[in-house]
């Protein structure tokens, strides 16, 4: 059974959130996409302290996505060197894990 991961990114507070989540979506290169509200990122670039708003995004995918999802978050996503992280998912739901994979699957596997 293909492993479930969650996948961190973060994009700037006025950034379409919704469109970029929608477009994983209609990719089918993830099951659901959480867009969390703006929060304070602190970090150092180009040898600079920033602080800038941001939304925290979780993606919920399975690992044989994680390639076409990191190209294109790559591709859509206004930052240079967009944050992306990959967790893997312990244990959950068995139902809902089947869920994920049936909503990357196609669209003969939308419901569990």
């Amino acid at each position: 059974m293909e492993e479930i991961v969650l996948v961190l990114t973060t994009v700037p507070e006025e950034f379409d959130a919704a469109a970029f989540a929608r477009t994983l979506i209609e990719e089918r290169l993830a099951a659901c996409v959480n867009v969390l509200q703006p929060q304070v990122s602190t970090y150092r670039w180009d040898g600079a302290i920033e602080v800038a708003r941001e939304h925290q995004v979780v993606i919920k995918t399975t690992a044989g996505r994680v390639d076409a999802l990191q190209a294109a978050v790559r591709r859509l996503h206004p930052f240079d060197l967009p944050e992306f992280l990959v967790l893997p998912v312990v244990k959950g739901d068995s139902g809902y894990a089947q869920w994920v994979r049936q909503s990357i699957a196609g669209p003969d596997a939308d419901r569990p």
